[in-house]
């Protein structure tokens, strides 16, 4: 297997890039990959980043393919924005580093998941590395589109684009079969109700208490029927959502402490103690509102996906009342569907959906999760 078998559905791009990978005519120093949620840009990423650093483009078998897919390479970066945004401080040092001479492979390559949360300061920064980029540094970025407001037009034209698609049900299915130990049964249906993502069919087809929270959630629309409803299913699905983030954050949060305490000198004695315990407490605040700001996104992306799980459901009603030929994006609740679009009118269907949608782009520009749910749950229990 070449590390190209960890890209799903993506046949052209892959052509594209292996081609740049073997012939240098065809290189550039920055790359740009967009595509939906789900659809691999960090996996296509960082193929191409093995596939740089491989003597054979990719043979998924060598140290270097082993360790750039593994996340070790020393010459090959990664940053994976944890919090709400990607701090300059942050992609200063990091681009700074890129800059040196690489020290085992052929390239010095920085892959930054999720460029579409740099902010404008952290841009400015990476910018003034890709308008002069030192000899053999290589620039990966992933984003959900090269719209000006996912990235700023000043770096988007600075990029070679990497368009990705939607993978196909079949696609992601093969890939949880062949790759995960995943049975094909079970791969099969996480495929069809994943919505073209990878890691969402994943980890459905792993996850009991994920199938049972999107079950909770698909059910919402039809058991609405009242303004108390509305309420009271607003508070279920915030509370559930910070109690996944606070599942995930609590045992890493404790093991931080304790390693930035021990790195600070935590119960030493002597000359300098002092010192070191003011030191200490800046290091501990900065921590602290790190890890407040990813429990924050972690969050946000919980609910984040309760919702494109109920616009799923809406657009799916949408279209069995339109009787258009067309793939549901949850076959499984056909039933639901058929009856929901029964009761509803298509212009009720459309006016669920906006309030879905609206609901997203609230929560993107930082209004309370509390409300902004809500606000979206009259909406939908109003029609």
């Amino acid at each position: 297997m070449s590390v190209w078998d960890e890209v799903v559905g993506q046949p052209s791009a892959v052509a594209e890039l292996s081609a740049a990978a073997g012939s240098p005519s065809a290189m550039t120093h920055a790359w740009l990959f967009t595509g939906p949620p789900g659809s691999g840009r960090s996996v296509a990423a960082r193929a191409f980043a093995a596939a740089l650093q491989c003597p054979d483009q990719g043979c998924g078998h060598c140290v270097s393919c082993h360790t750039v897919m593994s996340g070790t390479h020393a010459d090959v970066r990664e940053i994976v924005p944890e919090g709400l945004s990607i701090s300059v401080k942050s992609m200063r040092t990091l681009v700074q580093s890129a800059a040196r001479r690489p020290a085992t492979g052929r390239f010095q390559i920085l892959i930054i998941q999720d460029a579409d949360r740099l902010g404008e300061r952290a841009a400015n920064a990476l910018l003034k590395f890709i308008e002069e980029p030192p000899d053999q540094t290589i620039f990966l970025l992933c984003a959900p589109s090269d719209h000006p407001e996912d990235l700023p037009v000043t770096i988007r034209s600075r990029c070679r684009p990497v368009p990705l698609r939607t993978p196909s049900p079949a696609a992601i299915a093969d890939v949880l079969v062949r790759r995960d130990g995943i049975e094909a049964d079970a791969a099969q249906w996480a495929a069809s109700v994943a919505a073209g993502h990878v890691g969402r069919a994943r980890h459905l087809a792993r996850d009991p208490q994920a199938r049972a929270h999107r079950e909770t959630v698909l059910g919402l629309p039809l058991r609405l029927r009242n303004i108390g409803d509305a309420f009271a299913f607003a508070a279920d699905l915030v509370r559930t959502a910070k109690a996944e983030a606070t599942e995930l954050s609590e045992s890493r949060d404790s093991a931080e402490r304790e390693e930035l305490a021990v790195a600070m000198g935590a119960g030493g004695v002597g000359k300098g103690v002092a010192a070191a315990a003011r030191g200490a407490k800046a290091a501990e605040r900065e921590l602290e509102r790190q890890q407040k700001s990813r429990n924050t996104r972690t969050q946000r992306d919980a609910i984040d996906r309760a919702l494109v799980d109920l616009a799923g459901f809406f657009r799916d009603t949408l279209i069995a009342s339109s009787g258009a030929a067309v793939a549901l994006t949850n076959p499984d609740r056909e039933s639901d569907i058929r009856s929901a679009a029964t009761d509803w009118s298509a212009e009720s269907a459309l006016r669920r959906l906006e309030a879905v949608l609206a609901c997203r782009t609230a929560l993107d520009q930082n209004v309370k999760p509390d409300i902004a749910v809500e606000a979206m749950m009259v909406a939908l229990q109003r029609g």
